[in-house]
């Protein structure tokens, strides 16, 4: 069983690290962390825009402020941890795991993500906005 779960372990220990990080290191304070490309030559809030600020109240177990700095990355640390877990499950099981993303489910997560920022950036959706 040890070789099979070395990889979601790896991956497990990977995030936890990132998430670590960015739990320690406070996204609000100036100077820790670039700008993000897109708002800094544009101002135009993208889809990941928040998401540090997100990452590092969601450690914190600030569900409410994670959710309005980036409700999107949110969604994505959730999927992300039930996937880990189903990917964990089949290779404790020794059972391969090919997710597979239909192209309907790919395109709607595109069109989600475009939606998410579009709205964000327009005046009523300043909610969205970090």
């Amino acid at each position: 069983m040890g070789r099979r779960i070395v990889g979601p372990v790896v991956t497990f220990a990977g995030v936890a690290a990132a998430f670590a990080y960015v739990g320690s290191v406070d996204p609000n304070e100036p100077g820790h962390y670039p700008v993000c490309p897109l708002y800094g030559v544009t101002g135009v809030l993208c889809p990941g825009c928040g998401g540090l600020r997100s990452a590092h109240a969601f450690v914190h177990g600030d569900l409410a402020t994670a959710l309005g700095a980036n409700a999107a990355a949110v969604a994505g640390y959730l999927v992300f941890a039930v996937v880990w877990v189903i990917w964990l499950v089949h290779a404790v099981r020794g059972r391969p795991f090919r997710p597979r993303v239909s192209p309907l489910v790919g395109w709607s997560v595109g069109a989600l993500a475009l939606i998410f920022a579009v709205v964000r950036n327009l005046p009523f959706g300043s909610a969205l906005a970090p």
